[in-house]
């Protein structure tokens, strides 16, 4: 019963693996830009939008791609 609620709790919020895997390296990779390479937070800012929109493209058209098989 534990387990049932567990996995429906992180189903609700990780869908696609790979999305939130990514979403994860993009951020991670971002703020370490931001930290130690000095990026200016605006660019940063700009780097994780794109970046965002570009996993969630390319998410949305794999899933497309497996519903239309």
């Amino acid at each position: 019963m534990i387990r049932l609620v567990f996995n429906e709790l992180v189903g609700m919020f990780v869908d696609d693996g790979n999305l939130a895997l990514l979403a994860l390296i993009l951020i991670a990779l971002v703020a370490a830009a931001v930290k130690v390479l000095g990026l200016p937070p605006l660019v940063g800012g700009l780097l994780l939008l794109a970046g965002c929109l570009a996993i969630l493209l390319e998410s949305t058209r794999r899933a497309a791609r497996g519903r239309a098989r």
